[in-house]
């Protein structure tokens, strides 16, 4: 499923159009669970109470509620962190989120998900493996440490001298990337669809992005304006802008049907 950020009530009401049973069904998150959405809490409080069988990605919004959370960041009104903030479970939805993943990757069905996407400079072997390093220094003990330096606009792999610069870089990749230069850099700033795009030198990552076998497919979420539209059967992009009016998205992989629930 897409991004929800705390669009709740839709959230649930696309589950039941599915008949999501948390008894027998798995559902995959592709981040973004909170920010700027109505109801934060609401929504951390369910994930945190299946987390049998929901199982998210962290997006670009999750890991800013954490620097938030620790005043790394400042508390912004149209972030809607506040119900978070003030919440005697705050401690709970820091260690949720700092647990999970920044790629799940479902080898049985090569399947890979993350949030924003994988670089053209890497290769899926080096994106499992710097996804792994930044899960396992978000859930260590110097995680602050990296919260209040992933700030940094890397954008080139080859650039990154320092196991730091690489979490950094691997932050970038995975959670906020959306086009790439001609050199395969990552850039920040664009966020219209590619047909709306003016610059010739950018093109979407997932245009680039040749190291996946035929046979892996790349779900993600992050890129709203596109409103799930790659023109390539190998990448799925599942956020559809229910934040801002449009739809929440759900995909089932095994008959490859795509469901939605209109924003309320």
């Amino acid at each position: 499923m897409g991004d929800i950020q705390a669009c709740f009530d839709e959230f649930e009401l696309l589950l039941k159009q599915v008949n999501f049973d948390h008894q027998q069904d798995n559902l995959y998150l592709v981040g973004d669970l909170i920010g700027r959405g109505p109801k934060p809490k609401e929504t951390l409080d369910y994930l945190i109470a299946h987390q049998s069988s929901i199982h998210p990605v962290l997006g670009n919004h999750d890991l800013h509620f954490l620097a938030v959370a620790h005043d790394i960041k400042a508390n912004k009104a149209n972030d809607n962190f506040t119900p978070l903030l003030e919440s005697t479970e705050l401690n709970d939805y820091i260690d949720y989120l700092r647990k999970q993943p920044l790629i799940r990757y479902l080898d049985d069905k090569e399947l890979i998900l993350c949030h924003a996407g994988l670089t053209p400079q890497w290769s899926l072997s080096t994106a499992l493996f710097q996804a792994n390093r930044v899960n396992a220094e978000l859930k260590s003990p110097r995680y602050k440490t990296l919260l209040s330096v992933m700030y940094n606009n890397i954008a080139n792999w080859q650039q990154c001298n320092t196991d730091q610069d690489k979490m950094v870089f691997s932050i970038n990749t995975l959670t906020r990337m959306r086009y790439c230069n001609e050199q395969g850099h990552l850039e920040f700033a664009t966020k219209v669809a590619p047909e709306n795009n003016s610059n010739p030198s950018l093109t979407p990552w997932y245009s680039q992005q040749q190291s996946l076998a035929s046979n892996q497919r790349l779900i993600f979420g992050h890129w709203a304006s596109i409103l799930g539209q790659t023109g390539h059967s190998q990448f799925i992009a599942l956020d559809t802008g229910c934040l801002w009016g449009n739809w929440l998205t759900c995909w089932r992989y095994e008959d490859n049907q795509f469901f939605t629930k209109k924003s309320l």
